[in-house]
């Protein structure tokens, strides 16, 4: 593999996780790279790049960003998330990797980009509902901030930086991956 492999991996790795927190902040932030000749895609994913992709990526990423402020459609939108979530993360995957065989792509794209949008989706939906329980749904607007910021920040990384965007990944998987054994009931 070379260079420009690795470093579409990261890129679609960073951007799959993105898609965890929401659906369209990603997929609007490729659409503009690729619009602006920042990034560029697929032969078969050009279309991401044109000015209709980038006016309803746009339109959609602030219609999704203020329905997470709307109490209670915040828990609904969580409830579909994580399905659009895996095929939004699959999506951006087969879009930015570059030089692999259609298999590999595919696979790859499936395992850690639909994977890792679902995990992280998974993750966003329980922060959620816990919040929306022990709160009533107070605290669900900050929590809907933190994953639009996080949204937003790991989408521009992963353009512009996706080494240090796949290290943020991992960070977050390894996250989730300890609040989820903390909150694992013990076998007796």
């Amino acid at each position: 593999m070379n260079t420009e492999t690795i470093i579409s991996i990261f890129l679609g790795i960073g951007l799959a996780a993105s898609v965890g927190f929401r659906v369209f902040v990603p997929l609007f932030t490729l659409s503009l790279a690729s619009y602006f000749n920042i990034w560029e895609l697929n032969e078969s994913w050009q279309w991401i790049g044109s000015l209709t992709a980038v006016i309803t990526l746009g339109v959609a990423t602030i219609v999704e960003i203020f329905a997470y402020y709307i109490p209670y459609v915040d828990n609904v939108l969580d409830a579909i998330a994580i399905p659009l979530a895996a095929i939004a993360g699959t999506a951006v995957m087969v879009s930015t990797v570059a030089d692999l065989s259609p298999v590999i792509t595919w696979a790859l794209a499936i395992i850690a980009g639909g994977g890792t949008a679902a995990a992280v989706a998974g993750s966003s939906g329980v922060t959620r509902l816990a919040s929306t329980t022990t709160t009533g749904g107070i605290t669900n607007p900050i929590v809907s901030t933190v994953e639009t910021g996080t949204s937003v920040v790991m989408s521009i990384l992963s353009i512009f930086i996706p080494l240090i965007a796949f290290i943020f990944v991992l960070i977050i998987l390894y996250i989730i991956f300890r609040f989820y054994k903390k909150i694992k009931p013990t076998q007796p």
